[in-house]
């Protein structure tokens, strides 16, 4: 089917009404009634909407732990689209990789599958994953392997605990599971509930996370920190061209530099919700930002949208043209230069929820398109 086809139907099914299928927080389009879940036991769940009816087959989601291997596969019509895992070299599970409808590869290899051509920067940075720089004092964002032992007691870690919950169906899967955040001793600060739901369309693939992260035995503080707090590091050919090395430091003064690569193939340019484009995106707020470019000859944009019932909606953007694409709703001082303060506090037994949905989409796609799917996730 040709780009051009492609778009249009996605356009006659935004306006027939229809089904709409959700990636990282997930998008479905189609033809049907908007529902809400009565509760979180519901398909979409915690105040996320979901489309039902339609017409046509929709392709199968399977969705099939292999706790043995510490990964569970979801794929769509028997072919991959990503895997939830926690591998012991990690220091917190991921979405990892994940694909278009087509199958091309839209996250970074580096370190897990290393690829010809890609950064090697920033290790922490792999799939698509949720977590934090700042929480009583941890950092959780930039916790991996590569971290000295000096500095290990500084950092915290997520611990896969349970898969609560592997459903397929058509259309769409759900995956549900708990983890646990950690100190440098396993001492637990924050229970993690996470509700993924995966579906899948012509042209489409999308996930919803549902994350619901609850005080332990204590108080829990999300220092205002720029490290956060869902966040995915593309494939080189998203990435924006970059002309000159760059270094960036993090909130404990750590810096990592960036070189200048070859640019060919790089395609990526970002935009958001407020009509801001390329570098200009970082540090602002707004509803969704879309990354667009060209994956294996093929047109493809990232979507991550943002949900009002979130703490600290809309999301400031934490979006590097080296590949890194995070919202992050609870940095509010470091992307203001001080002149905004939020330090997000969960009192013991206290909960909040985060809801996001990451669209990954094939072919030509506009802002106003990806304003339609936000409005649908938003209702």
């Amino acid at each position: 089917m040709t780009t051009a086809r492609r778009a249009e139907r996605m356009r006659e099914s935004l306006t027939r009404g229809g089904r709409w299928l959700l990636v990282v927080g997930c998008a479905l389009v189609a033809a049907g009634t908007v529902q809400s879940s009565p509760s979180p036991e519901g398909r979409g769940g915690q105040g996320v909407r979901t489309l039902s009816g339609g017409q046509g087959v929709s392709p199968r989601v399977e969705v099939v732990p292999h706790e043995e291997l510490r990964r569970v596969d979801v794929t769509v019509g028997g072919k991959p689209f990503t895997a939830y895992i926690w591998p012991a070299t990690l220091k917190k599970p991921t979405l990892y990789p994940l694909r278009t409808a087509s199958g091309a590869v839209v996250t970074r290899g580096w370190p897990l599958e290393p690829r010809p051509g890609e950064r090697v920067d920033h290790p922490h940075q792999v799939g698509l994953w949720f977590d934090y720089g700042d929480v009583n004092g941890l950092d959780f964002w930039n916790n991996s392997d590569a971290i000295p032992a000096a500095r290990a007691p500084k950092m915290g870690t997520i611990l896969h605990r349970a898969v609560r919950r592997a459903e397929s169906g058509q259309g769409e899967g759900v995956l549900e599971v708990t983890a646990e955040w950690v100190d440098f001793q396993g001492k637990p600060l924050l229970r993690e509930d996470t509700r993924f739901v995966f579906r899948a369309a012509d042209g489409l693939r999308a996930v919803d996370r549902l994350t619901t992260l609850t005080a332990l035995g204590q108080a829990v503080t999300f220092t205002d920190n720029k490290e956060g707090l869902i966040g995915m590091r593309v494939a080189r050919a998203l990435e924006q061209p970059s002309t000159t090395p760059e270094v960036f430091t993090d909130a404990g003064g750590h810096a990592t530099t960036v070189p200048v690569l070859n640019n060919d193939g790089v395609t990526g340019r970002y935009r958001s919700s407020e009509g801001l484009v390329g570098d200009s995106v970082w540090g602002t707020r707004g509803r969704w930002t879309m990354l667009s470019g060209a994956v294996q000859g093929e047109a493809v944009t990232i979507a991550i949208l943002d949900h009002p019932r979130n703490v600290g909606f809309p999301t400031f953007w934490h979006a590097r043209g080296y590949g890194l694409f995070a919202a992050n709703p609870l940095g509010r001082k470091a992307f203001t230069s001080g002149k905004e303060e939020l330090n997000f506090r969960l009192a013991p037994r206290e909960s909040t929820t985060f809801r996001y949905r990451v669209l990954i989409l094939s072919g030509a796609v506009t802002p106003e398109q990806i304003e339609t799917y936000y409005r649908d996730f938003a209702r």
